[in-house]
């Protein structure tokens, strides 16, 4: 089913046979992105008020998620038989990976975060615990760049005009499809720079670094973009099931 068919008037779904997750998904991936940034920051700020079991909580509940509802689709090919399989690649994928990396984190934290915490440079020990998992952050980001080319090549993304909000640019698919390229394009230059970031960090005089500052700047938007993308599609998606079925 390919863009100008869903255009047609009086489409019909089967919905059985069309799930999707990227709601939850969009609010817990955006979550994650921004609640690095913040614990990254109160890290560098004020150490000894960082609670590391709230944030091992935190994690654990975003990364369950994620991993839950991305291995579901990473696994079941396709999980959208109705005609959107390159969405197990784009959500299902990205978010299998995030949630791991999450729940790694929710481990970490909660069984060592308190002991980094006290530390004399707690940013330093984290980042060097960091650091050898930041190979695979890498890759994540050069595949985000190829979801970002793909979705604009292919005009991917696209709603369909029964969709309320995003259907009214269902005539200019190229609209949604550079909105949300631009999305995975942002988190990917984060997550490439995030070596840099953890080897800016992993001394003892921690700097702060353009790798740095360009992370936390393009993962706090991303994420703040994410939540209330996610938030309106639960109105959106709602309103293509019923105008649909």
């Amino acid at each position: 089913m390919n863009t100008s068919q869903l255009a047609q008037e009086g489409l019909k779904i089967d919905w059985a046979n069309m799930p999707t997750y990227n709601t939850i998904m969009s609010i817990a991936a955006g979550a994650g992105l921004l609640g690095i940034v913040i614990l990254v920051k109160q890290v560098m700020s004020k150490p000894t008020e960082v609670t590391a079991e709230g944030w091992a909580l935190a994690f654990g509940v975003l990364g369950a998620i994620l991993t839950t509802t991305g291995l579901h689709m990473t696994l079941t090919w396709p999980l959208a038989a109705g005609g959107f399989p390159f969405d197990n690649i784009i959500f299902g994928e990205t978010s299998l990976g995030f949630g791991v990396l999450l729940l790694a984190a929710s481990v970490y934290l909660w069984r060592r975060g308190a002991d980094a915490l006290t530390r004399p440079e707690p940013l330093a020990a984290l980042a060097k615990v960091a650091q050898p998992i930041s190979v695979f952050i890498g890759g994540l980001g050069l595949a985000l760049f190829g979801i970002a080319v793909a979705g604009v090549k292919y005009q991917l993304f696209a709603a369909p005009p029964q969709e309320p909000i995003s259907g009214e640019f269902a005539e200019w698919p190229l609209v949604e499809a550079i909105f949300m390229s631009g999305l995975f394009a942002l988190v990917g230059l984060g997550a490439v720079l995030f070596p840099f970031v953890v080897n800016s960090f992993k001394s003892v005089s921690a700097k702060v670094t353009l790798p740095v500052k360009v992370t936390g700047v393009v993962w706090a938007v991303t994420g703040v973009v994410f939540i209330l993308f996610g938030a309106m599609n639960f109105f959106t998606h709602i309103g293509l099931i019923v105008n649909t079925m």
